[in-house]
């Protein structure tokens, strides 16, 4: 049950209300956005929330139960508000959201009406369009350790225990050609094979400086050819420059010769596969007592 603030309830017994949406956005890196349906900015609680984003909400539900509402927010992109390329590279995925219904004479007068975070964030025609998600949608998220014959620590953590910034697993370059998500970069002919496919690379120089990207593919030599698993927003260009860490395919045989670290494993390599599930015995299995599935 919500509470209104003094002299809200009463604006709302004239029958005569002067009522807005004000809707906060914060990012996870902490950046703040704020958007309003009025036809003027309107501040509190030292966010703007601006008024010239040809912003608009669909109408608000509220339901029982742990489903995810349909509620969604629509707007321009503007240079100085959303732009395409933050949208492209995630910036507010999952950033997490209120909306206020508030008296635009009196901002004062304002209820919070949800809270949430931003699902799925569309882009066309120089516009966006965003799903909101209440709070109960992270109940249907997984939560703690999923079981498994792979090992689910992140490669570098504290439950892993690899330095990946030791010389051995991180290594820099420079592009000296570029196609997309396809860059050829010399500076790594130290490192064999695949040594950098599933690891993360980090720009730090040119126009996509700081963006990290997951390397699907690396093959080594005196000129390497790098594949990244998206396009950066971005072009990669001639000359920049990137470092790249070591990647992991969650294997216990990885982990044992790649990294030397089978004693931290995080996975159940002896775990039972599917196919004991359809285990059967045949006639190999009558005379030696196992099936191809192993011993039964």
């Amino acid at each position: 049950m919500r509470t209104l603030p003094t002299g809200m309830q009463a604006h709302l017994d004239t029958g005569t209300t002067t009522l807005a949406w004000c809707w906060r956005v914060v990012a996870q890196d902490g950046a703040v956005l704020g958007f309003t349906d009025h036809d003027r900015d309107l501040a509190f609680d030292g966010t703007t929330y601006r008024a010239e984003t040809g912003f608009t909400g669909s109408a608000l539900t509220a339901e029982l139960g742990l489903a995810v509402g349909n509620l969604t927010a629509d707007g321009a992109l503007q240079a100085d508000a959303l732009t395409e390329a933050d949208i492209i590279a995630g910036k507010w995925d999952d950033a997490d959201i209120k909306i206020w219904l508030v008296n635009w004479q009196d901002v004062g007068q304002r209820v919070l009406m949800t809270s949430g975070s931003l699902g799925e964030v569309e882009r066309a025609d120089n516009a966006f369009s965003a799903e909101v998600r209440g709070l109960a949608h992270r109940w249907q998220q997984k939560r703690g350790r999923v079981y498994g014959a792979t090992c689910d620590a992140t490669l570098g953590d504290a439950r892993c225990g690899v330095d990946l910034s030791a010389s051995a697993n991180r290594g820099t370059g420079t592009v000296s050609g570029a196609s997309g998500m396809v860059f050829e970069a010399s500076g790594l002919s130290g490192f064999a094979g695949a040594w950098f496919a599933r690891g993360l690379l980090t720009f730090t120089s040119g126009a996509a400086t700081g963006r990290g990207f997951k390397v699907v593919a690396f093959s080594a030599g005196a000129t390497a050819t790098v594949v990244l698993q998206e396009s950066p927003v971005h072009p990669i260009a001639v000359g920049d420059t990137f470092a790249v860490t070591a990647g992991c395919d969650k294997r216990f045989e990885t982990c044992r010769t790649k990294f030397a670290n089978g004693i931290n494993f995080r996975g159940f390599p002896h775990m039972p596969g599917d196919g004991y599930a359809v285990l059967y015995p045949d006639s190999e299995a009558e005379n030696t007592g196992t099936s191809r599935y192993g011993q039964f």
